[in-house]
């Protein structure tokens, strides 16, 4: 910043004249600082600082002149435009040149459902660290929780990978999950794979009541942090209108394990023959814009009598790998069917991806694996992601199923 130069004072109240300046002497001090700027970094672990000064003086104490004399504290600077102007460039450029990166800190802590996944996490990043819970339990059967070493997490960043597969576990975690943001920490970050009720979005009849409100009311909820609201990171969650249950308190991340599928693809030995199925407008709606350079197929339920049967709406599976596209699967009886009509339609091959591998009452039995020539009857893969991970210990190394992890994506997700 250019310094200001003298004002101009009045000659009658000159302090540089005789009288003026004698007069000054008797009731003015003067002192000096010292405003030193960076000038850039060379590395690092050195910093070279220049120092560019400004000597600053008080004149005069007075308080007995004129109400238009001029403002006693006069800025005279000591350096230069040029070395200054300098000095600035020289700041400009090192800053581009040396770029600084940060990264983020993070606690995570983990339910037991969640500890596998919870670890992969930690080993995509060096900024992760993993923190452990006592879950144990009163003889009455209510939790007795237990976190350890909670002063050692304050001032920090904090998350909870949480799995919430059933209604007798998320009680506990919630109350880990209202507990942590109270410890004096940095931010607070809950992580959900899976939103559970998220199926149960809307009221048909008078009377239904619509839990994925109710659980999103309960998250929105959640004690703000030293850094503010809570972060939710979730993915594909099953209707997008879902992101207005959640208040002001919370702040949803809505992520997807689409692009996790998109890779896989490419790795195939024929991934220039694949078409991408979806089993409903629903799905189609969802995932289309994320799928769209791939020739598409887009099957409905249409009725015929008392039946509801499944019929390509649009697209030509004759001659391709079908890969059928849906956020979730519970009994799989919808995709089983639109499998059905693709082999009928001529695919050579069919698999499937869903985000989401809920399979009730091991549902996933349903499901065999086509070595080849079999479409009708089986799948050549079952993509699903571990943000369910009972299912996942469950299909472990069991054809057509293989699991993409949405662990790199949730550690990335982690240093936002």
């Amino acid at each position: 910043m250019a310094a200001t130069p003298p004002l101009p004072f009045p000659s009658s109240q000159n302090p540089n004249s005789s009288n003026s300046h004698s007069h000054a002497l008797k009731h003015s001090s003067s002192i000096s600082i010292s405003l030193h700027k960076f000038t850039g970094i060379q590395s690092s672990k050195k910093i070279r600082r220049q120092c560019s000064k400004l000597r600053c003086e008080i004149t005069s104490f007075e308080f007995d002149k004129p109400k238009n004399w001029a403002d006693p504290l006069r800025v005279i600077p000591t350096f230069s435009h040029s070395s200054s102007s300098m000095s600035m460039t020289a700041a400009s450029a090192s800053a581009m040149d040396s770029p600084v990166k940060n990264t983020k800190k993070v606690c995570l802590f983990y339910c037991a459902e969640t500890k596998a996944l919870a670890e992969r996490v930690a080993a995509e990043s060096d900024a992760i660290e993993l923190r452990s819970i006592n879950w144990r339990t009163f003889d009455d059967g209510f939790p007795n929780l237990f976190i350890p070493n909670a002063q050692g997490i304050r001032g920090q960043h904090v998350a909870f990978l949480a799995s919430f597969s059933s209604p007798g576990v998320i009680f506990e975690q919630l109350s880990v999950i209202y507990a942590l943001p109270k410890l004096f920490i940095a931010s607070f970050t809950l992580v959900l794979p899976f939103f559970p009720t998220g199926t149960s979005e809307r009221m048909e009849d008078e009377g239904d009541v619509a839990t994925a409100f109710t659980l999103a009311r309960i998250l929105s909820h959640i004690p703000i942090s030293r850094g503010g609201p809570t972060s939710l990171v979730t993915f594909d969650i099953h209707a997008l209108q879902e992101r207005f249950y959640f208040g002001d308190n919370i702040l949803p991340c809505f992520d997807s394990g689409i692009p996790l599928l998109k890779n896989r693809l490419q790795e195939l030995p024929d991934s220039d023959n694949i078409s991408v199925a979806f089993p409903d407008d629903g799905a189609w709606k969802r995932f289309h814009t994320q799928l769209q350079h791939f020739p598409t197929i887009v099957c409905a339920k249409v009725r015929e009598g008392d039946k509801r049967i499944v019929r390509i709406k649009e697209g030509d599976p004759a001659g391709r790998h079908v890969v059928i596209v849906d956020d979730l699967v519970q009994s799989g009886g919808t995709l089983i069917e639109c499998q059905r009509v693709l082999a009928a339609h001529g695919a050579t091959k069919i698999s499937a991806y869903v985000t989401h591998g809920i399979f009730p009452k091991r549902s996933w039995e349903r499901f065999e694996h086509d070595n080849g020539g079999n479409p009708e009857n089986g799948l050549t893969y079952f993509w699903i992601t571990d943000s369910c991970p009972i299912t996942v210990r469950a299909v472990k190394n069991k054809p057509p199923f293989e699991v993409l992890s949405l662990a790199g994506t949730i550690a990335a997700t982690l240093q936002i």
